[in-house]
Formats: C-alpha cells, sequence, structure tokens
C-alpha cells in the first residue's frame, strides 16, 4: 500500500489526544489485511482492492501523525505475498511504483521521516531507487517516522539479525558472552525504534502473520472486523481507546 496521492487531506485528530484517559501510542503496528476479500465482496478484481486499501493507508498514516504517534509500522508486502497470484503480485508492483513516483512531489510538504524495512534486493530495480529517493527526500523531517515493511518477514528479520552477530562473533567484534537483547535489537530493521505499543489488525482474523515477533512481546493487539478498505478515522480512534484501558503489567503484577 503507500500515503500517498494526489489529494491533500485535512484533520482534527487532535481532539482525541485530549480526550479524558486517552493514552497516544508511541508506536502504533498495522497489519493491512482485508483488501482482496473487500473486492470479491463486490465482485471486483483483487488489484481494485489494493487500490482502496491504498487510499485508506494514505489517510490513516496522515491521522496518525495528526494524533501525535510517534511511529508508525505498515506491513504492506510480506515475504510470503510473493506466492499470490502473477497477475495479483504485478498488479501490486505497479500500485507501488506508481505511488511511490507521486510521493516525490505529493508527499513533500508532510513532516513524516519514510522508511522501508524488509529485503529491498527482491523488487526490480527501479522500485527499489524509487525507495531510496522517498528515503533521502524524507531524512531531514522531524515529524512520525513511517516504516513500510516491504518485503518483510519478521522470522526472516530475526535470521539476518543472527547471522549478523555470528559475523561479529566470529571477527572478534562481539563476545558470546556480551549477546542479549539489546544486541539483538539494535540488528533489527527497526533498530532504535521503540517496541510497537499496539498493533492493530483488521478483518477480523487472529493471527500475527510473521508480523514484527521479536518487538511485540509485550505490545497489545486489537482486532477488529473490519476489511481494510472499510477502515476510518474513528476505527483508529476506538482502537486507541481500546489500548487506553489495558493494564500493561510487561510480566508484573
Amino acid at each position: 500500500m503507500a500515503i500517498f496521492g494526489k489529494k491533500k487531506e485535512s484533520f482534527k485528530g487532535r481532539g482525541l489526544a485530549l480526550e479524558e484517559g486517552v493514552i497516544i501510542p508511541t508506536h502504533i503496528g498495522i497489519i493491512m489485511d482485508g483488501n482482496g476479500r473487500w473486492a470479491k465482496k463486490r465482485g471486483l478484481p483483487r488489484k481494485v482492492g489494493h487500490r482502496e486499501g491504498a487510499k485508506v493507508f494514505r489517510t490513516i498514516t496522515r491521522y496518525c501523525s495528526e494524533v501525535g504517534v510517534k511511529y508508525l509500522t505498515v506491513y504492506a508486502f510480506s515475504t510470503e505475498n510473493w506466492k499470490r497470484p502473477e497477475d495479483e503480485v504485478g498488479a501490486l508492483m505497479g500500485l507501488f511504483k506508481s505511488y511511490l513516483k507521486e510521493a516525490l512531489e505529493d508527499f513533500k510538504d508532510d513532516d513524516i521521516v519514510v522508511r522501508f524495512i524488509g529485503e529491498k534486493s527482491g523488487f526490480s530495480q527501479e522500485l527499489q531507487e524509487l525507495m531510496d529517493e522517498n528515503v533521502e527526500i524524507a531524512k531531514d523531517r522531524k515529524g512520525m517516522v513511517l516504516n513500510i515493511a516491504m518485503n518483510y518477514g519478521s522470522r526472516d528479520e530475526i535470521v539476518r539479525a543472527v547471522r549478523k552477530i555470528g559475523d561479529e562473533v566470529k571477527s572478534g567484534a562481539l563476545s558470546p558472552e556480551d549477546i542479549d537483547e539489546k544486541v539483538v535489537s539494535d540488528r533489527l530493521y527497526t533498530a532504535g525504534q521503540p517496541d510497537p505499543d499496539l498493533i492493530i489488525r483488521p478483518s477480523g482474523e487472529y493471527r500475527i502473520s510473521n508480523f514484527m515477533l521479536w518487538q511485540a512481546a509485550y505490545t497489545e493487539f486489537v482486532i477488529m472486523d473490519k476489511l481494510w478498505p472499510d477502515f476510518k478515522k474513528s476505527d483508529l480512534d476506538e482502537a486507541i481507546r481500546i489500548y487506553s484501558q489495558r493494564n500493561r503489567r510487561y510480566g508484573g503484577v
């Protein structure tokens, strides 16, 4: 998906942050699920669902920034998504490319830092260059950090971190006795960022789908029985209100 589009939107979401008892999560993760089912329910090609989901992505990303979220990680394309029908994968690649091109102009006025997490080498050279351009143009911004997970799988992420640690031990740069949770965290794609406080999964599915397995050890989950293209700002408000009512004990009493 993509947050980029030609039409600018204005938000008045600060009211949520001012509500009594509402705690705005520092880091939110969203598993954007249900585009294909949304299209199927309407007798439309799956690619239409992905286009609609992209529009929602734009709206929700800017809304998160407006209400004060500091980090947002969205699951756009997983390592397993390559198994989908060739025409659907091709349509997604075309969608990513068109939105990334638009973003270089349209997204320049948003104070959002754009990052991509996942293995970029799996994409075409053109798409990789567009990703790099979007990161470069946003690098000096001071606002919310947006992690777009593309060709991302958490198991793959952890394996890569373990390989890095192994190489460092082999070279003598790191002692096995010094390996702790921070050492692992510092070698993940999200190094230097706080773990997600809240992960939202639309579509009613009760699974994590290989998303931020290490980082989500103490994350609060909110499952919403609504397909992603139907997701609205009011649904994000509801998820944050639910999160605010949770008692996060981190294994304590």
